[in-house]
């Protein structure tokens, strides 16, 4: 596997991260995470900000986290959250899962720097039971003229901010891979002048 490192980055990140949250990121992943039961995979836990909003009827979560400072605070988080949680060292495109051996998978804010996204919603796919969920929470290409803008941008972001594009379209990669599209609320979120050109997010429900 190879390896995910941004030292930088991930420390900036992770500085930034309780900030974030209180500016509304936290209400959005107790959204996202509402209603869940069942053995859940996320991917891309990061510092394991999603750990502590996991509803009691979540037996197990198998939180992927292949940047290593990021997975040891995750690790920590895992300590206090809610729920059993297992952190566990790989990437969304080559998940350690049995087909069919999750009741729902987890996408938080992770899809804009997957490095292969076709290749990582395919593994999610597999991973679902027929009939489970994929929960997904990301920043999305703008439905305006700031698309434009966010292209340009990805020439340079994508190396300053740990692989994160902008101009991704998610919505569309997640149902060109098979899953059928529930629910998708569009939103503007841009808790700082910095997080301006991140601005379109959505929060959603696919279904496998």
């Amino acid at each position: 596997m190879a390896e995910v490192r941004h030292p930088v980055f991930a420390r900036l990140f992770a500085r930034a991260a309780p900030r974030m949250e209180e500016l509304g990121v936290a209400a959005h992943r107790r959204e996202l995470l509402d209603g869940l039961e069942g053995r859940v995979v996320e991917i891309g836990a990061g510092t394991g900000a999603c750990f502590p909003h996991y509803p009691v009827h979540v037996d197990e979560v198998v939180a992927i986290e292949p940047e290593p400072y990021l997975r040891a605070l995750a690790t920590a988080a895992a300590r206090a959250a809610p729920v059993p949680v297992q952190v566990v060292d790989a990437t969304a495109e080559r998940l350690p899962l049995a087909d069919g051996s999750c009741d729902a998978v987890v996408a938080s804010l992770v899809l804009c720097s997957v490095a292969d996204p076709p290749a990582a919603l395919r593994e999610l796919r597999r991973v679902l039971r027929p009939g489970g969920e994929l929960r997904f929470y990301e920043h999305v290409r703008a439905e305006s003229r700031l698309a434009a803008v966010q292209r340009a941008l990805d020439l340079v972001w994508p190396h300053v901010g740990g692989g994160c594009h902008l101009a991704r379209d998610t919505p569309r990669a997640i149902a060109d891979a098979g899953f059928t599209i529930e629910r998708c609320r569009r939103f503007e979120f841009r808790p700082s002048l910095l997080a301006a050109p991140a601005a379109p997010h959505v929060i959603g429900v696919a279904r496998r």
